[in-house]
């Protein structure tokens, strides 16, 4: 997975913006969706923040207080702080995040989760809760006829092919995956989650 988010980093922004390769997809509101997810963000009580796999900071740009965002790869780290100047990045690893207990007093995370299998989601969750009382998770919401678990072939720009878990979730399960918390969106395309 590092090595798929590392060489995808020029081209991470293009599946939020519907460019490139993702010119071509059939999206219906997906636009004003991401415009709501922004203004949900944007509107959490701000706090000090860690965003666990930030990448090019395209969500993390829009959370308020004081904001640290953590990504494994160099590459996503870099273009995130050319987004944000003003943030904190760090690279480093998000199954044993390099902080102290109690470090932060959210964890939010976008995208990141979806990306974890059982044994990793355990240890994440275990992280997440050390740092920060708090975990706000966002994702893709499971549509009708979908899978909510699978492998999926990735391509990108320059050709190259790989293979990524990815799940989508049902609202309540995953407020019931998290330990309880509050369902913040359930839209079409997105799920956001506070636990």
């Amino acid at each position: 997975m590092k090595a798929y988010y590392h060489a995808r980093g020029r081209e991470y922004d293009d599946f939020w913006l519907g460019r490139g390769l993702y010119a071509e997809r059939e999206r219906p509101g997906w636009e004003d969706e991401l415009a709501v997810l922004a203004e949900l963000i944007r509107c959490l009580p701000p706090v000090r923040t860690l965003d666990v796999a930030c990448g090019t900071g395209f969500l993390t740009r829009h959370l308020p207080g004081e904001v640290v965002g953590l990504d494994q790869s160099d590459a996503m780290v870099e273009l995130a702080r050319e987004r944000m100047p003003h943030a904190t990045f760090v690279v480093g690893d998000a199954l044993s995040l390099p902080f102290p207990d109690g470090s932060f007093d959210r964890v939010f995370t976008s995208y990141f989760y979806c990306h974890l299998e059982e044994p990793e989601r355990i240890r994440f969750l275990a992280e997440a809760r050390r740092v920060a009382p708090e975990l706000v998770v966002a994702g893709s919401i499971l549509r009708e006829g979908e899978q909510p678990e699978r492998w999926e072939e990735r391509v990108l720009c320059d050709g190259s092919r790989w293979e990524v878990y990815k799940r989508v979730f049902d609202p309540a399960q995953l407020v019931d995956e998290l330990g309880g918390g509050e369902v913040l969106l359930a839209g079409d395309w997105f799920v956001v989650v506070r636990s």
